[in-house]
């Protein structure tokens, strides 16, 4: 099986700013990194009650003032400076955006960067964030999956038509379209409904947190959904992220490895201080190849 390496978090700390964005794209890429992952959140309650699902705490690591570039136009930003390395929304919060006009923004993105956009999507759970942006947080995972047959309706064909619960056109075109037909899209989250929707919908399937014996079974829910979809449960990617991130690496990628993992995606900000060209190749070189 071969192995692809990938670094999240990549919008933030230090490569919130333009010229460290830029360097640290292009250290990755030399590297040997094969994708860079945005995190996104289009505001930061002062406040709120929602629950952080991805840590113990129920809170989000960091302050309200601390910057968090758009996912898309950063990836624009590093993709200009960048030849090889894939251009990935990890997550995306698919029912915030308006599905006609994401699809002319993502299909112009992946043209520009000659096919590299990757499109991790996830349905949110800041119910704050839904409330200031004016959409019902509740039907946002029915919003999410009729939104990703809407982007790829939109790309698939012109004189395009759809019905829905929540999008309704005929005869409309978006054009470009993405470089092959589509842009894969990766299902975030860790929920047995994350689960469903990347063996029914998704290119691909990355599950943020959950331990090894967590994540046989997610992956056996996605794989089960495809079957009973009618896809080929071989052609979604399996994506994780190492449980103790560079501490344990070897067995653990190992194990992910066993589970039909493809793409290891690391957190990037252990690789922001100190020299990023020098830190990202030690930690490529430690990594174990591909099986």
């Amino acid at each position: 099986m071969e192995i692809h390496y990938g670094l999240a978090f990549a919008n933030t700390g230090p490569a919130t700013r333009p010229e460290y964005a830029v360097r640290f794209a292009r250290a990755a890429e030399a590297a040997g990194f094969s994708s860079l992952w945005t995190v996104e959140h289009v505001i930061w309650p002062v406040q709120y009650t929602s629950k952080y699902p991805y840590h113990p705490s129920g809170k989000m690591a960091g302050h309200p003032s601390i910057p968090l570039p758009d996912p898309l136009i950063w990836l624009t930003w590093v993709g200009a400076a960048t030849e090889t390395i894939r251009l990935a929304t990890g997550i995306l919060l698919l029912p915030e955006r308006q599905p006609v006009v994401l699809a002319k923004e993502l299909a112009t993105l992946d043209v520009m960067s000659k096919g590299r956009l990757d499109l991790g999507v996830g349905i949110g759970w800041l119910r704050e964030e839904f409330d200031a942006l004016g959409i019902p947080f509740a039907g946002r995972a029915a919003r999410t999956d009729e939104y990703i047959e809407v982007l790829r309706t939109l790309w698939s064909r012109d004189d395009a038509e759809f019905h829905g619960e929540y999008v309704s056109f005929s005869g409309i075109s978006s054009n470009p379209k993405p470089v092959k037909g589509g842009v894969p899209i990766f299902v975030g989250g860790h929920s047995v409904g994350a689960a469903r929707r990347a063996g029914t919908l998704g290119d691909g399937f990355w599950p943020l947190g959950p331990n090894v014996e967590a994540l046989a079974e997610l992956f056996e829910v996605a794989r089960r959904s495809a079957i009973d979809f009618g896809r080929d449960p071989d052609a979604i990617e399996f994506c994780a992220s190492p449980p103790h991130g560079m501490a344990r690496i070897e067995d653990e990628v190992a194990a992910l490895m066993e589970l039909g993992v493809s793409r290891i995606i690391l957190a990037a900000y252990p690789f922001f201080s100190g020299n990023p060209e020098e830190s990202l190749q030690e930690a490529m070189s430690r990594l174990p190849a591909s099986g």
